[in-house]
């Protein structure tokens, strides 16, 4: 069994697509047109195109927005992207305009910084530290 699609939430799709592609980094993988103003919009890495998608999910449903708004509130990010390195990373995203929440620093066998979405998540970066 391996992971396929893993979701995100987002406030505005368009928004979120600009920020994953333009600022992360990702690619498109699936632009399918749902009707209305929603997709099925999913981005992959450069380095893995054939590997696990994240789908920009609309946050429509009414569970979202306090699920997201909790999260947000208490710290939580909603995802997590390894890097190989975190301190040149954090140097390029914050020149882009990025807001980090917490700053690189050492959490056991990683380092970790935090990141604000702009689309009502926070995002967790992380470098191995250990060699894994």
């Amino acid at each position: 069994m391996r992971i396929y699609v893993m979701s995100v939430f987002v406030d505005d799709q368009a928004k979120a697509l600009d920020f994953y592609t333009e600022k992360l980094g990702f690619i498109v993988k699936h632009d399918i047109p749902l009707g209305g103003d929603h997709r099925w919009l999913t981005v992959v890495s450069k380095e893995a195109p054939e590997g696990t998608e994240l789908l920009l999910e609309p946050s429509e449903h009414p569970a979202v927005r306090p699920y997201k708004s909790a999260l947000v509130n208490d710290g939580i990010p909603a995802a997590s992207f390894k890097v190989d390195d975190l301190q040149k990373e954090f140097e390029r995203l914050r020149q882009l305009g990025v807001e980090f929440t917490v700053q690189p620093m050492d959490a056991g066998a990683v380092r970790m910084a935090v990141f604000d979405d702009t689309c009502g998540n926070l995002i967790q970066l992380v470098e191995m530290v250990d060699g894994r």
